[in-house]
């Protein structure tokens, strides 16, 4: 045989070794997935909600008008500290001052009336005394007139003169005994006006002390919306005219935030918390929860749902309170925060990457599973109640094949989430793409390829 033959012999033999390797592994990479993974491994985990809302003090008052009247002094501006009971403000008060004092000058004449009502009762018992006395005497004179005209020792005019007398002294105890319950009567309506004149000032005194304003703690003038010479009314609050001024003790700051009612079955009195504010930017405020709110705030209005005649399907949030540590002097309320509550931690816990989770029907995993013990067995009845029912869990990466694995989970952290049962440490999970996890199948065969970028499909819902 010729050189030329044997080489296109060769030739010939190495095509023929080259298609039937590429066709071989044509073949085998045919149904094969690419995916990216991640491992199972253990760690420091915290699981963490976020709200946003605004600083306040702790402790604050709105002092409103409690009267009708002209401000003719304010003793404080915007900013000033101020200690418990230093004047605020000042209205106008000449007609309460004036019913004060006429008040005052009524209380005294009554208590003058009650000392001559007592005076003219004393003097009344004198006389009702003495007019006892002279019946008593009276009567005995009488008594011996009548033994003596019996005896017909006396005439019968001096025997009546003496019953005349005895009859009129027994009148004038009569009379004296009026004149006392008189002068009761008096000294019970003069004590009957102190009392009425006593309420009557106290109601005048306070009229004329809802003109002065004092600080009702130790604090910051917050809020002055109000000048000297303006009027200001009684009204609601916040109405204007009716807010002086607000006093605030900036000695503890709280974050208040609104937290979504899916967040808020997690937050616990004490758990710490992180604080960021807008206006101090790279800088983490440490705090701790130290309120909760009981009733839900419809989101679109603020109003608590109790406020509400109807029922509402709007989203809630929850009022939380978080207490800073250490707050810097120059915090204003108001100023917009966010506050990150940790909720949980774990140490050592195993954990994987958040994205790897998903969910499969039972019905799918049945007929998976199926399929992988005989491909002669006979297609599996439709079950109505496993076609509904979906298992939780990750696929894991087992002699190139994807297997799913149902998973007990725990906290989730920012990006991972603790798994308690269905997979070990080094387990190789996978992460991706959301749009492979979608359509993956149990058992499916796989490639690894982690140098990929992941990226979402955005249009994906």
């Amino acid at each position: 045989m010729s050189t030329w033959k044997k080489v296109l012999i060769g030739v010939g033999a190495l095509v023929a070794l080259s298609a039937i390797v590429g066709f071989t592994v044509y073949q085998s990479h045919k149904n094969v997935v690419t995916v990216q993974t991640g491992k199972a491994q253990r760690g420091d985990l915290s699981a963490v909600v976020s709200a946003s809302g605004e600083i306040k003090p702790k402790t604050y008052a709105n002092i409103g008008a409690n009267a009708f009247g002209k401000i003719t002094k304010l003793y404080v501006k915007e900013g000033d500290k101020v200690k418990k009971g230093q004047l605020l403000a000042q209205l106008e008060n000449v007609q309460s001052e004036a019913d004060v004092n006429a008040t005052r000058a009524a209380l005294e004449v009554a208590q003058t009336d009650v000392i001559a009502a007592d005076a003219a009762l004393k003097t009344s018992m004198a006389d009702l005394n003495r007019a006892k006395a002279d019946e008593d005497r009276m009567k005995l004179d009488w008594e011996r007139a009548q033994g003596l005209y019996k005896d017909a020792l006396i005439a019968k005019a001096e025997y009546d003169s003496r019953k005349n007398a005895y009859e009129s002294a027994d009148a004038g105890v009569a009379e004296a005994e009026a004149r006392i319950a008189q002068a009761k009567a008096q000294k019970d309506s003069a004590e009957r006006r102190i009392a009425q004149n006593r309420a009557n000032l106290t109601r005048a005194a306070d009229v004329l002390q809802k003109t002065t304003y004092t600080a009702p703690f130790d604090g910051v003038i917050t809020n002055l919306p109000v000048r000297e010479g303006e009027t200001v009314v009684i009204g609601i609050q916040n109405s204007p005219g009716s807010t002086l001024m607000t006093i605030a003790d900036m000695s503890v700051i709280t974050a208040e935030v609104k937290m979504d009612e899916t967040d808020i079955v997690n937050v616990k009195l004490g758990q710490p918390a992180e604080v960021t504010i807008d206006a101090i930017p790279k800088k983490i405020f440490k705090g701790v929860v130290t309120e909760i709110g009981n009733a839900a705030l419809v989101r679109s209005t603020g109003l608590a749902t109790s406020q509400q005649t109807t029922g509402s399907q709007e989203a809630k949030d929850f009022k939380v309170v978080v207490s800073l540590q250490d707050p810097p002097d120059n915090l204003r309320p108001g100023l917009s925060t966010t506050a990150k509550v940790t909720t949980a931690t774990r140490s050592g816990a195993l954990s994987i990457p958040m994205q790897a989770l998903t969910v499969r029907k039972q019905s799918e995993l049945d007929a998976a599973q199926s399929d992988k013990n005989s491909v002669h067995a006979a297609a599996p009845q439709k079950d109505a109640a496993k076609d509904k029912t979906e298992i939780q869990g990750v696929f894991v990466i087992r002699a190139g094949k994807a297997e799913f694995v149902q998973l007990d989970t725990g906290i989730a952290g920012t990006t991972d989430i603790e798994v308690l049962s269905g997979i070990k440490d080094g387990d190789e999970v996978v992460t991706g793409s959301y749009k492979v996890l979608r359509t993956l199948k149990p058992g499916a065969s796989v490639k690894i390829d982690n140098t990929a970028p992941k990226k979402e499909e955005s249009n994906e819902s």
